[in-house]
């Protein structure tokens, strides 16, 4: 890089920057402003409480999302299938045009109230995007990679462990990372069919038509958005190997 371009890009480094405590300061006076700090403060118990069972709730199934849909991925993945595999993988891309609701309001038709619908709403809702992501991670190996593997004497099962999975890692990490967000996002509908979470803060300020209230329960969520986002990003970092990293 020549010392004009080095010189530009620390003068748009510095402006990002400055950008990015403004927008801080800004949002800080109207946090304030707006009587989110004073709700926060008011129903911090409630926020507590209600913030573990939206974790609770996004981790149970975040963890069954990820425990059963890069397994899914890798077999409709698999060239063995034929044109099978592209037509399910083609019907799973259409289920992430179902809307949430509908996904909870089945859920519920069939188990009723409670924390196991909203569970098993939350991880079909979570499930798509990983699912997705694997199919085309694991399709983006090179063939000749697998070649030279198979010219190894390696099995079936030594190339997806010691090659595709680790070549598609990153792809499938930011499946991962896309389905943890929307999933946190998510959790506040689980309070509709009574799987708690700090919907009930939101849900029931918009009916009492108290701001503060929903911004109580509104600001933690995209908190909780923002940070479990951040882990994912630093997990992709350091555990997607480096020759296959495009970030390292």
């Amino acid at each position: 890089m020549t010392m004009t371009g080095a010189h530009l890009s620390n003068v748009v480094m510095q402006a990002l920057r400055l950008a990015g405590y403004a927008l801080i300061f800004l949002a800080g006076i109207w946090f304030h402003s707006s009587g989110a700090m004073a709700a926060m403060a008011e129903y911090a118990e409630d926020i507590r409480y209600l913030t573990v069972q939206h974790l609770q709730l996004t981790a149970i199934s975040g963890a069954l999302a990820i425990l059963i849909g890069i397994p899914i991925g890798v077999l409709l993945a698999r060239r063995s299938l034929g044109i099978l595999g592209p037509v399910v993988a083609q019907v799973v891309n259409l289920g992430t045009t179902i809307p949430t609701l509908a996904i909870l309001a089945l859920a519920m038709t069939v188990m009723g109230l409670g924390t196991p619908p909203a569970i098993f709403g939350l991880t079909v809702l979570t499930l798509l995007p990983i699912v997705l992501n694997t199919i085309a991670g694991i399709k983006s190996v090179p063939p000749a990679l697998i070649d030279a593997a198979r010219g190894m004497g390696m099995t079936g099962w030594q190339i997806l462990w010691k090659v595709e999975l680790p070549y598609a890692l990153f792809v499938i990490f930011a499946g991962i990372r896309t389905a943890l967000a929307i999933n946190i996002g998510t959790v506040p509908l689980a309070f509709l069919i009574g799987g708690g979470g700090l919907g009930e803060l939101i849900f029931t300020g918009i009916d009492l038509m108290e701001p503060g209230l929903l911004l109580a329960g509104a600001i933690p969520t995209a908190a909780l958005a923002v940070a479990v986002d951040l882990l994912g990003a630093q997990a992709q970092y350091w555990l997607v190997p480096k020759g296959i990293n495009p970030l390292r």
